[in-house]
């Protein structure tokens, strides 16, 4: 068989074998290896799976949770407000609860997995189910005993409103 570069298969060719090496190379992605990194710690602690299950390395009167996911949020700032929306799509109102305790605002909650009905399968399920947890520290400017919460189209918004010292203040200048 002839050679593509016109040489004889006995006689070693340098030209030949950096062509055959440059055409293994690949494109390096730093992104693929961190998603592999992260498939492999999310198998890690997967709750089939976990190291941290009861009876494996903790003891029976402790119990280490991991949230499956956590609810994304924004948090915006006015002169009379922080306002905290966090995107909690087929969550029940009954299944969240914001409390204030200590300095820091906890939003927690549960997705409940859909169930398997006769006849129907799922052949991909991607979304997370289960508990979650958010936790924000209160900051200084703000009143932890005056905080509301509404939910609406899946989307929970937490007012936690600015203490009164805290709120800009005009003052009027007197000329005198």
């Amino acid at each position: 068989m002839a050679d593509p570069f016109g040489m004889n298969e006995d006689e070693p060719c340098l030209q030949y074998e950096r062509f055959v090496f440059m055409n293994t190379l690949s494109v390096w992605n730093p992104l693929r290896e961190m998603d592999g990194i992260q498939r492999r710690w999310a198998s890690l602690l997967d709750n089939n799976h976990s190291l941290f299950r009861r009876g494996n390395l903790v003891p029976d009167d402790e119990n280490i949770t991991v949230s499956e996911w956590a609810p994304l949020v924004d948090i915006a700032e006015d002169d009379k407000e922080y306002l905290i929306k966090a995107e909690l799509p087929e969550v029940q109102k009954d299944d969240v609860k914001v409390t204030v305790e200590n300095g820091t605002l906890t939003i927690r909650g549960e997705r409940k997995a859909e169930k398997e009905a006769k006849g129907r399968k799922f052949h991909r399920i991607e979304r997370y189910y289960g508990c979650f947890e958010r936790n924000f520290t209160i900051p200084d400017d703000a009143d932890g005993t005056n905080v509301k919460a509404e939910f609406k189209d899946g989307v929970l918004r937490v007012h936690l409103a600015k203490s009164e010292q805290a709120r800009p203040k005009q003052i009027e200048i007197k000329v005198s």
